[in-house]
């Protein structure tokens, strides 16, 4: 299994999973906004990952919000489940639930906290494999993990059977250029590209989309993509350029948000957009405080996504 055996590419959404206020699941506003994806252009849909914040789910609760989502998406757009946890026992348990109830493909990060060489980080990765025959992507998340997936070790990755992607949200722009010389002949490659700069390393390199963490900058994020596979490269420079003028005043050079941390930030952004973001769950707190919401609403409104008069709100 590699890269040809998955159709992946352009903009995926890493979807939030939006909580009450008391910190329950919300099933509803989760459903009304996955369905909403397929409209906005988004080509794929990765649940239970950073921005979905699994790490404050249960594993029972990290199952409902799978079989939701393949619910609701299957044979639409894929579905990737995101199954990170410390163990390739654990993961695979989960691996193994997407698997079964039809999802796309699997993804997890090198386990969280124990920071492993690269040697182990394979390990762990062939480990996984062993669970399920599902693709799986793996996810370079050294802001969360302290672990950088450098370019060597995903060549050794990219032989395991059924990795067939990266998802490499690294700040090294040098050590992604790397990877994609290195592996994606191999394996379909989603990295930080929506730029005029990430449209040369497309076309000279390669790469085979973006993964957001919600669905604020989809408009820009799906017509870069599309004007990418149609070969017109003017439209998706101004694509990119709309859309780094606007994430450049959201998100810091470490993929920190500028207002609160990044699931806190982009549920405040859906919710002053209208989207079904809903709260984050302890320990990340809710942006409530007016000056903040009022700043978000100004980007939003810079960018064209708001009419001037929509006023700013937590919820």
């Amino acid at each position: 299994m590699d890269r040809n055996d998955v159709d992946w590419n352009g903009y995926w959404i890493a979807t939030t999973t939006p909580f009450k206020r008391d910190g329950s699941l919300d099933e509803a506003a989760l459903r009304q906004g996955l369905r909403s994806y397929p409209g906005m252009g988004i080509r794929g849909v990765l649940v239970n990952g950073t921005s979905g914040e699994w790490f404050s789910q249960t594993s029972a609760e990290r199952r409902r919000v799978a079989q939701i989502a393949v619910e609701e998406l299957r044979g639409n757009i894929p579905v990737v489940i995101g199954c990170t946890t410390f163990t390739a026992a654990h993961t695979g348990e989960l691996a193994q639930h997407a698997e079964k109830i039809g999802a796309d493909g699997v993804m997890s990060t090198p386990p969280p906290y124990c920071v492993p060489t690269p040697r182990e980080v394979i390990c762990y990765f062939q480990g996984l494999s062993e669970y399920v025959d599902t693709p799986i992507m793996v996810y370079n998340w050294a802001r969360g993990t302290n672990v950088e997936i450098k370019y060597d070790t995903s060549v050794e990755l990219s032989k395991i059977e059924n990795v067939v992607a990266i998802k490499d949200s690294t700040t090294d722009r040098d050590q992604m250029i790397k990877t994609l010389e290195h592996v994606s002949d191999k394996v379909r490659i989603f990295a930080p590209l929506i730029s005029r700069l990430g449209l040369a390393v497309i076309r000279g390199i390669g790469g085979d989309g973006n993964i957001d963490g919600c669905p604020t900058a989809a408009s820009f994020g799906s017509d870069f993509y599309e004007s990418v596979s149609r070969g017109d490269d003017e439209r998706a420079k101004a694509a990119a350029d709309r859309y780094v003028a606007m994430m450049s005043r959201l998100i810091n050079p470490d993929w920190s948000g500028v207002y609160g941390t990044a699931q806190a930030q982009y549920k405040a952004c859906m919710n002053i957009m209208g989207q079904p973001g809903g709260y984050p769950r302890l320990p990340l707190l809710p942006i409530e405080d007016p000056k903040s919401l009022t700043a978000l609403q100004e980007i939003l409104t810079s960018a064209g996504l708001l009419e001037p008069t929509v006023r700013a709100k937590a919820v």
